[in-house]
Formats: structure tokens, sequence, C-alpha cells
């Protein structure tokens, strides 16, 4: 494995936690995501991979979804934690302190 596929592996599987650390403040609608990713991370998200990951989160049970039809000239479908979500956040979010913790130990010891 390269060092860049290493790279892109480590951002797809931290897409999940970053969309769910995205909505934990407010609910937004899927543009607002991408945006909010896009310029918070480096992060390389697109409709084809954000719009299928809201939609099975969604299944899962972690987000709810409301279309909003006064905002903008068309509907805008928003999503925002459910309980669910939110302690699904909560032990991802211990789970990479502890995980970041002992990472930045070897790598202290290398």
């Amino acid at each position: 494995m390269t060092l860049e596929n290493w790279q892109e592996q480590l951002r797809r599987g931290g897409l999940e936690f970053a969309v769910l650390l995205t909505l934990a403040g407010a609910s937004r609608y899927g543009l607002d995501i991408i945006r909010h990713l896009e310029e918070s991370t480096d992060l390389v998200v697109n409709e084809g991979t954000v719009y299928p990951l809201l939609a099975r989160l969604a299944q899962q049970g972690l987000l709810e979804t409301e279309w909003v039809a006064d905002e903008a000239p068309h509907p805008r479908k928003y999503y925002r934690l459910t309980k669910t979500g939110r302690g699904r956040l909560e032990a991802m979010k211990q789970h990479w302190n502890s995980f970041s913790r002992q990472l930045d130990a070897l790598a202290r010891q290398a």
C-alpha cells in the first residue's frame, strides 16, 4: 500500500465520524454538510459519497430528515442527529480519543 492509499483509507474511514460531528451542533442540508467538511477538513467529499452515507445513516436510525421548503427556491432535505445518533457519536468520540492517544504515544516512542 502506498502512502497515498493509506491516507485515502484514513479519510474514508473518518467520513462517517466527520458527518456526525458536523451534525452535532445543528441540522444541515446535504450541500451545507459537504461545504462544511470541505472548509473544515482535508476530506475530499462529493455528492456521490455523502448522500448515500446520509441515506444509510438515516436508515440506521442515526439521522432524522425533514424537507424545508421556505428557505430556497426549492425544498431542501435537512438532516439532524437522533437520540441514537447522538449516542453513536459519543461512543465514536470516546473511541477516537482513546485510539488517537494510543497512536500518539506510539509515535512519540518512534
